[in-house]
């Protein structure tokens, strides 16, 4: 089985990163497989022949889960997100399991990960088990933000991945 964490944090090494790697370790029991930090790739998020950039992609959608985590920028997920986003292929372009992550400041966004990020996902192809993950940035650190949520998807994804092997 293969984990991987796409992060779209303009900051590179951010809470944002910490947080989806947290959540890898306690989906699957380890650390993941691949973690791709955006904003450590520069300019050749924009260059669509950049064979780096494409070949995470390819390792992305391959993935049995991934988690796919973003802060919150104007209620929605960032731009970085997006240019890496669009690299896959309508349909077919995740081929496992997504998690749709948002990081934000605020309760007022905690809808953000189910109205903008998971349509994405489900689009290019993933099952998203349950609903999307908000958490607080305040709290990025603290286990207590994911433990409700951990209770109610950690079954389904457990079930979805213990299928596929």
């Amino acid at each position: 089985m293969v984990t991987a964490v796409v992060v779209g944090n303009p900051r590179p090494a951010s809470r944002t990163l910490s947080a989806a790697t947290y959540l890898a370790r306690e989906l699957v029991g380890a650390e993941p497989d691949l973690v791709v930090d955006l904003a450590t790739l520069g300019n050749a998020v924009l260059d669509w022949s950049d064979e780096t950039v494409t070949g995470l992609v390819g390792q992305v959608g391959e993935a049995d889960l991934v988690v796919v985590a973003s802060p919150t920028y104007k209620a929605a997920y960032t731009g970085l997100l997006k240019l890496f986003l669009d690299r896959f292929a309508g349909g077919t372009g995740l081929r496992g399991l997504a998690v749709p992550l948002m990081l934000g400041g605020s309760p007022a966004h905690s809808l953000a990960p189910e109205h903008t990020l998971r349509p994405v996902l489900t689009e290019l192809g993933a099952t998203v088990p349950g609903r999307g993950l908000f958490v607080l940035d305040s709290a990025h650190d603290d286990p207590a933000a994911y433990a409700d949520w951990l209770a109610a998807t950690k079954p389904l994804t457990d079930s979805y991945l213990n299928g596929r092997r």
